[in-house]
């Protein structure tokens, strides 16, 4: 009998798939199936998904300080008809000071208890409730910063807190407009709602912040993103060169010592014994000499001393007769007179002679003649 061998399996429609054969349309490429297209929305989860509800009833309680008691007890109306919505009770203790929310049997959505816990935790670090509302939506997700122990100094800690504020709260709304997050910054925390890469990005210039790093830095860098992200090419590419890389120019360089001591290399071996008195007088000959010589040499060498340090006075001294080297003076050259400077005397003399002559206030020769002229004119008019 013949059998006829396959080289692929068999498909339901029988036709054989090859391993060498080309991907279809409908083998399409894992990096395409994971990206998520512009615009797509998770739809929101309904009764119909969950319809027998929870099995067990869950619940969350956090304080709230002194100062809030009174913003709560008027917006808590509000707060539980919100969560009504959901089927989540929601109690205020005034005594204690604690917010409460629990699940009912009729609540169907299991992860709602978490978001409401998060609505009243944002209450508590003083947002408002317009704003801690939207932790609801499934789109919305919230993160409070903890920022009091990363900076010991409390003057310290004042300062750039101010800082990530800003001017009349300049830094902390292009912030909010670059990361589309609500920030409210409240004593040791810093809370923040909005997407969840927005989130991601607020975390890292808070964080920095309180490491004494500007955060225009981290701004400019976002302004960046912002402005590559809307090119499709380049959506897939590395960013980095386009980034800015910031250096740190008040780096605290260590000081260097005036008198550097610079260690030797390590030797296994001792060091060379040194010679004593005795060796050193053995080898000049000294050791051998009697008293008498040794007293007339230690007399010579002092003498020789004195002597050298006598020459060296005596010329001290004479410093102060030696006479100071005068310049040598060299005859002046008279001065030629330039054309420029030079004078006419005759002109001179003879305009000194016109205003000798003139009488003070007289009128000149021209003048007079023109005086007649318009003079016989109006006697010829008339």
């Amino acid at each position: 009998m013949a059998s006829s061998k396959q080289n692929g399996p068999t498909t339901a429609s029988g036709k054989t798939e090859f391993r060498g054969a080309k991907p279809t349309s409908e083998n399409r490429d894992e990096s395409e199936l994971l990206t998520v297209p512009d615009g797509w929305k998770e739809p929101a989860f309904s009764k119909e998904d969950n319809p027998r509800g929870l099995l067990e009833e869950s619940s969350f309680a956090t304080l709230f300080p002194k100062y809030r008691e009174a913003y709560l007890k008027e917006c808590w109306p509000l707060v539980q008809k919100a969560l009504n919505e959901h089927h989540v009770n929601a109690t205020l203790d005034l005594i204690e000071g604690s917010m409460t929310v629990c699940t009912t049997k009729k609540t169907f959505d299991p992860y709602i208890i978490i978001r409401a816990r998060d609505l009243i935790k944002l209450l508590a670090r003083s947002v408002s409730f317009e704003q801690a509302i939207r932790i609801l939506q499934d789109d919305v997700a919230c993160d409070i910063i903890k920022i009091g122990s990363l900076v010991r100094n409390k003057e310290r800690f004042v300062k750039r807190r101010q800082r990530l504020i800003g001017p009349k709260g300049s830094t902390l709304k292009a912030l909010e407009l670059l990361t589309n997050c609500y920030i409210m910054v409240q004593g040791n925390t810093v809370s923040a709602i909005g997407p969840f890469s927005g989130l991601k990005e607020v975390r890292k210039v808070v964080l920095d912040t309180m490491k004494n790093i500007h955060p225009i830095y981290n701004i400019k860098t976002l302004m960046i993103k912002r402005e590559l992200a809307k090119d499709s090419e380049l959506r897939s590419q590395s960013w980095e060169r386009f980034l800015p890389k910031f250096k740190h120019k008040n780096v605290n360089k260590r000081k260097e010592p005036k008198k550097k001591t610079v260690k030797k290399e390590y030797t296994p071996f001792p060091p060379p014994q040194p010679e004593s008195q005795i060796d050193k007088e053995l080898a000049s000959g000294e050791y051998f000499l009697k008293a008498s010589q040794k007293k007339r040499q230690k007399m010579e060498a002092i003498k020789a001393k004195q002597a050298e340090a006598l020459s060296k006075r005596q010329e001290e001294r004479n410093k102060a007769f030696i006479p100071p080297k005068e310049k040598p003076v060299h005859p002046k050259k008279p001065k030629e007179a330039s054309t420029e400077t030079k004078i006419d005397v005759a002109a001179l003399k003879e305009k000194v002679k016109k205003a000798k002559n003139k009488k003070l206030g007289a009128l000149t020769a021209e003048e007079v003649k023109l005086k007649m002229e318009a003079d016989e004119k109006k006697k010829k008019k008339k």
